[in-house]
C-alpha cells in the first residue's frame, strides 16, 4: 500500500516503476531509473528467461494494483466484505430516498397550506385574524426550508459514507493481512522448531551406525523411537495433546511392539468424514449393552484414541488472557472424562488414608496425609488433555465400598464460576470433602490452572481434622514443542485439633536450575516408550517436593522428600539435632536407616499412551454402571461418543448440551427478574445433594453433603434429578 511504500527498507525497488532489461544470455538488470540498480546473473539462458518472465508478471500485477488504489482507493477485499459493504450502502441509499419522498410530500403539503393561508388573507376577516394567518404562513415556510436542509444533509452524509467507507475497508483489510502474515510466520516457526526437535530426538535416541539394526525390542514395555518418527512427520506440530497414537493400518508403518486395539470400536477415519455412518442403536441401548459387559469385572481397556489432527493455535490464539471455562472448545482437546471424574481420581491412593487412620501418633498420621496430598498430582503427569466441563447439576458416584471400603459422590454446584463439591466416606475411619473452583488463564506460551477451595479430611477415631489447599498446575509449550505439566506453590496442611502442621513446597522446574535434567529412558513405566516416560523437558532430578512436619511449638519431627510424579519418603529427625531440627534437615540422606517410604506411584497400564495415559482407576471411571443417577457423568452422551471415537458426533452433541444449559440459565434469570419486579419470593438454583454452609473450622462458605444420595439409589428414586442430558 502507499502507507507501506513510505517505510520500505533501504535497497527496495518498487516493481510498479521498475525497469527490467536483458543484458546478454545469462545477465539481466533491474533498476528504478535512479540510484538503485541490480545486475543479476542466472545459471543459464532458460533460468534467466524464467526470472524475467516472473518479474514482468509481478510488475504487471503491481501496476494494476497501483492503478486500482489510485482510482478507487480500494484494495482487493474478500467477496463477503464487498457484499456486506454494498448491502450497507444500499440500505443507506434507500433511507435517503425515503427521506427525499417525505421531503417532496412536505413541500407539496406546505405549498397547499400556503395557498390556503393566502386565500384566507384575501377574505374579509378581523385585523387580529389576518395577523395570525401571516404568522402561520411564515412558520410553514420556515418548516419547509428546514426540511430541505435536512434532506441535503442526509445526501451529504451518504456521499461521505460512500467515499470514506472504501478507505476504512482498505485499512481493515490491511490489518487483516498483517494478522494473517503474522500467524503464518508463527506457524512456520513452530513447525520448524518441532521438526528440529524431532530430528534432535531421533539423533539422540538412534545414534549413527545403529539405525536400521536392532529395531525390534524384545521388551513389550518399550517402543522403537525410529518407527514413531515416521508417523510424526505428517502430524501438525501443535496437535493437542501431543501423544503417540496407534499407527493406522493404511498410510503408516506399524512398529514391532505395537499391539492391536483390544476392544472393538468404530474404525478410525480421517479428514472431514470422521463420524462416518452412525449406528442404528440408540445411546441408551448402547449404554445398557456396555453396562452388562462391565458388571462382571472392572474394565482395563478403552477404545484407543483416534489420530485426528487439529490446529491448536487456530483456536487458542483468540483465548490469550481469557478464562478458558467460558470458551467453547471442541472435544478434540478433551479426554473422555469429566472434571468430576478427575476430582474422584484424588482417591486413587486411598490406602494412604487407610494407613493414616491406624496411626496412633498424630505426627505420623500427618505424614501419610501429606503423602496423600502429593499423590493426587501423580495422575496429571502425562495428562495434557482437558476434562469435560460438567453441566450444572451433573453428578458422579464411585461406589467401592465392597472392594476398597469407600464410596464417593461429586456434584457440579455452580457453572460460572465452575465449582464442584466432593464427599467421600470410608469404613476404614475417614471422611474426605472438598469444594473446588477451577480458574484458568491462557498466557500464550503456557496455561495456568488455579484450583480454589479447601480440602477437609477428618479421622473418626481420633477426631483429627486436617485442611489444605491445592497448588497451581501449569501446562507448558501450548504453541511450540511437546506439552508438559508442572506443579508449583506451597501447601500448608493443618491439624485443627492438635495444631500440628506440615509445610510442603512444590519446586517448579527452572531452565536456570543447576540441577541435572532427568535422564531419558530411566524408570519408564510398563507400556510407555522410554523417551516418553522421562522426557528431557520434565523437571529436575532433585526432589520436586520437600516438606516438614512440625508440632504446635514449631519443632520439626519429620522431613518429607520426593517428587509429585514418582514417590514420597519420610525421614525422622534425630533427637538432639537442635530445637528446630536444623542439623537434621541438612543431612537427611545420611539417616537412610530412618527413611520410611510413604508412597510410590503405580505403573500405568500397558499401552496407556494410546488411551489418554489413563491410570487403572481412570480406565474404570467412565464404564457404564447400573443404578446410577440420570445426571451421572457416565450417561453424558457427548463424552460417551468421544470415548467411542465418534468425535464429529460428539462435537455436535456437546453443542446441543451447552445450548440446552444456556436456555435453562436464561429461563432462571428471566424468572428471577420477574420475581424482582413483582416483589414475589424467588428460589435460586440449589444443588440436589449438597447445601451451602459456613464451615465451623475455616469459617468459609462451602457446599457440604446433605445426605440422601445413597438412600435414593437404593430405592431407585431419582424424581428430584433435573433433566440435563
Amino acid at each position: 500500500s502507499k502507507a507501506e511504500m513510505r517505510h520500505t527498507c533501504r535497497g527496495t525497488i518498487n516493481l510498479a516503476t521498475a525497469n527490467i532489461s536483458v543484458e546478454d544470455s545469462c545477465n539481466f538488470i533491474i533498476s528504478n531509473g535512479g540510484a538503485q540498480t541490480y545486475h543479476l546473473k542466472a545459471s543459464s539462458e532458460v533460468e534467466r528467461q524464467r526470472w524475467v518472465t516472473a518479474l514482468e508478471l509481478a510488475k504487471a500485477k503491481a501496476v494494476k494494483m497501483l492503478e486500482e488504489s489510485d482510482d478507487s482507493g480500494d484494495e482487493s477485499v474478500s467477496q463477503t466484505d464487498k457484499t456486506e459493504l454494498q448491502s450497507t450502502l444500499r440500505t443507506l441509499s434507500s433511507k435517503v430516498e425515503d427521506l427525499s419522498t417525505c421531503n417532496d410530500l412536505i413541500a407539496k403539503h406546505g405549498t397547499a397550506l400556503q395557498r390556503s393561508l393566502s386565500e384566507l388573507e384575501s377574505l374579509r376577516l378581523p385585523a387580529d385574524s389576518t395577523e395570525k394567518i401571516k404568522q402561520v404562513n411564515e412558520r410553514a415556510t420556515l418548516f419547509r426550508i428546514t426540511s430541505n436542509a435536512m434532506i441535503n444533509a442526509c445526501r451529504d452524509f451518504l456521499l461521505l459514507a460512500q467515499t470514506h467507507s472504501k478507505k476504512w475497508q482498505k485499512s481493515l483489510q490491511h490489518e487483516r493481512d498483517q494478522r494473517i502474515r503474522l500467524e503464518e510466520t508463527l506457524e512456520q516457526l513452530a513447525k520448524q522448531h518441532n521438526h528440529l526437535e524431532r530430528a534432535f530426538r531421533g539423533a539422540t535416541v538412534l545414534p549413527a551406525g545403529t539405525a536400521g539394526s536392532g529395531g525390534s525390542a524384545k521388551d513389550p514395555c518399550c517402543s522403537a523411537k525410529g518407527d514413531l518418527s515416521d508417523e510424526d512427520d505428517d502430524n501438525e506440530f501443535f496437535d493437542a495433546p501431543e501423544i503417540i497414537t496407534m499407527p493406522e493400518s493404511m498410510g503408516h508403518k506399524a512398529g514391532p511392539n505395537t499391539a492391536p486395539c483390544p476392544l472393538p470400536h468404530p474404525p478410525r477415519r480421517t479428514g472431514s468424514n470422521i463420524s462416518g455412518t452412525s449406528s442404528d442403536i440408540s445411546m441408551d441401548e448402547q449404554y445398557k449393552h456396555q453396562m452388562e459387559d462391565t458388571k462382571k469385572e472392572k474394565r482395563t481397556r478403552i477404545p484407543y484414541k483416534p489420530n485426528y489432527s487439529l490446529n491448536l493455535w487456530s483456536i487458542m490464539k483468540n483465548c490469550i488472557g481469557k478464562e478458558l471455562s467460558k470458551i467453547p472448545m471442541p472435544v478434540n482437546f478433551n479426554e473422555p472424562l469429566s472434571m468430576l471424574q478427575r476430582l474422584t481420581e484424588d482417591l486413587e491412593y486411598h490406602e494412604l488414608l487407610d494407613r493414616a487412620a491406624k496411626c496412633e501418633s498424630s505426627l505420623e498420621q500427618l505424614c501419610y496425609v501429606a503423602a496423600f496430598t502429593v499423590s493426587s498430582y501423580s495422575t496429571t503427569v502425562f495428562r495434557t488433555s482437558k476434562p469435560f466441563n460438567p453441566l450444572l447439576g451433573e453428578t458422579f458416584e464411585l461406589d467401592r465400598l465392597e472392594e476398597n471400603g469407600y464410596r464417593s459422590l461429586c456434584e457440579q454446584v455452580s457453572h460460572h464460576p465452575p465449582a464442584a463439591a466432593h464427599h467421600a466416606d470410608s469404613k476404614h475411619g475417614w471422611t474426605l470433602r472438598q469444594e473446588i473452583k477451577i480458574t484458568s488463564k491462557f498466557r500464550g506460551k503456557y496455561l495456568s490452572i488455579m484450583p480454589l477451595g479447601t480440602i477437609h479430611c477428618v479421622f473418626h477415631a481420633s477426631g483429627n481434622h486436617y485442611t489444605w489447599k491445592k497448588v497451581t498446575t501449569t501446562v507448558h509449550n501450548i504453541i511450540v514443542g511437546k506439552l508438559w505439566i508442572d506443579q508449583s506453590g506451597e501447601i500448608e496442611i493443618v491439624n485443627h485439633k492438635t495444631g500440628d502442621k506440615c509445610n510442603l513446597k512444590f519446586v517448579p522446574y527452572s531452565y536456570f536450575s543447576r540441577d541435572v535434567a532427568r535422564k531419558v529412558g530411566t524408570g519408564a513405566p510398563c507400556g510407555l516408550p522410554a523417551g516418553e516416560a522421562r522426557g528431557s523437558a520434565r523437571g529436575p532430578l532433585s526432589p520436586q517436593v520437600t516438606g516438614e512436619v512440625m508440632d504446635p511449638a514449631g519443632k520439626v519431627h519429620f522431613l518429607l522428600l520426593g517428587t509429585w510424579d514418582e514417590k514420597m519418603d519420610c525421614y525422622k529427625v534425630a533427637a538432639g539435632s537442635g530445637d528446630n531440627g536444623a542439623e537434621g534437615r541438612q543431612r537427611p540422606h545420611e539417616a537412610e536407616d530412618s527413611r520410611v517410604p510413604l508412597w510410590k506411584r503405580n505403573q500405568l497400564p500397558k499401552y496407556a499412551e494410546n488411551m489418554y495415559y489413563f491410570s487403572e482407576l481412570a480406565l474404570t471411571l467412565n464404564a457404564p454402571e447400573s443404578g446410577t443417577a440420570p445426571t451421572d457423568s457416565r450417561r453424558r452422551p457427548d463424552q460417551r461418543l468421544m470415548e467411542n471415537g465418534r468425535w464429529d458426533e460428539a462435537n455436535a452433541e456437546k453443542q446441543r448440551l451447552e445450548e440446552k444449559q444456556r436456555l435453562a440459565r436464561k429461563r432462571r434469570e428471566a424468572e428471577a427478574a420477574r420475581a424482582t419486579e413483582d416483589g414475589t419470593p424467588y428460589d435460586p438454583y440449589k444443588p440436589l445433594w449438597f447445601e451451602r454452609k459456613k464451615d465451623p473450622v475455616t469459617q468459609e462458605l462451602a457446599h457440604v453433603y446433605r445426605g440422601g444420595y445413597w438412600e435414593s439409589k437404593e430405592k431407585q428414586d431419582w424424581s428430584g434429578c433435573p433433566d440435563i442430558f
